[in-house]
């Protein structure tokens, strides 16, 4: 059986349920030694305690990355434990209910931004030292089709997730001399329980299961993926880069 992320060390952020834990399951089948982060994935255990490198592992590491000391803790662990992490597939996010600008309550609104955007620039600050240490850095962060949509009602996640295209092109951008490699994926609608909370009216059963989704996922993060600033749209089935606003 073919493993074509043996030996590499994959970090994935939302792995506690959905697209996130199906990541980090096909991640580990593929060879990889996952840190899976999640809030709910019971005690934390000290990385530079656990056991050596061994294929197709999955480290279960509870978190809450809005405390973002405990982002920069878990990368210098990582550091002491395994010298470097070669992918990073943040997929952690969250939605709140929908509801007009002028009703949004200002709570609801920096949670979402902190944990959508803020997040994501202290997983770029802590962990890109340790992708630098990799033959083949790979990142991956999950966007959204409302990045680029003005839906009624949607603001503090569309707002959110497209503050995280610009950062994670501009990372791209300032990678591109070097061998980190970080692009988007976009899902569309998928059979999660955040889909359910936005669409109850939805059949669950005629959208992708996040299995399909995380497959596309796992080739994003192989050395061999040479794509650097773009975007990967699942419904579309294909990369496709930025375009300049009308």
């Amino acid at each position: 059986m073919t493993l074509p992320m043996k030996g590499r060390i994959a970090l994935v952020t939302g792995a506690s349920r959905g697209i996130g834990l199906s990541i980090s399951t096909k991640l580990a089948e593929a060879g990889a030694h996952v840190i899976a982060l999640g809030r709910s994935l019971g005690e934390p255990r000290k990385l530079d305690q656990d056991d050596k490198f061994k294929s197709g592992k999955i480290t279960p590491y509870s978190i809450d990355l809005r405390q973002y000391d405990q982002v920069y803790e878990l990368a210098r662990s990582l550091d002491v434990t395994f010298g470097k992490i070669d992918a990073l597939v943040s997929c952690a996010a969250i939605v709140h209910p929908l509801a007009p600008l002028g009703e949004i309550d200002q709570n609801l609104w920096d949670e979402t931004l902190s944990v959508n955007l803020t997040v994501n620039w202290h997983l770029i600050k802590a962990f890109d030292p340790l992708l630098k240490k990799s033959d083949a850095g790979r990142a991956v962060f999950f966007t959204s089709g409302v990045a680029t949509l003005a839906w009624p009602n949607w603001a503090p996640y569309s707002v959110s997730k497209a503050g995280l295209d610009q950062l994670v092109r501009v990372y791209a951008a300032e990678c591109s001399s070097g061998m980190i490699k970080a692009n988007l994926f976009s899902p569309g609608p998928t059979r999660t329980g955040m889909r359910a909370t936005v669409a109850p009216e939805e059949d669950p059963l005629t959208l992708p299961t996040p299995d399909e989704v995380a497959q596309k996922v796992i080739a994003m993060c192989l050395p061999a993926f040479s794509e650097t600033g773009k975007i990967y749209d699942f419904r579309a089935s294909r990369l496709m880069e930025f375009q300049r606003p009308c």
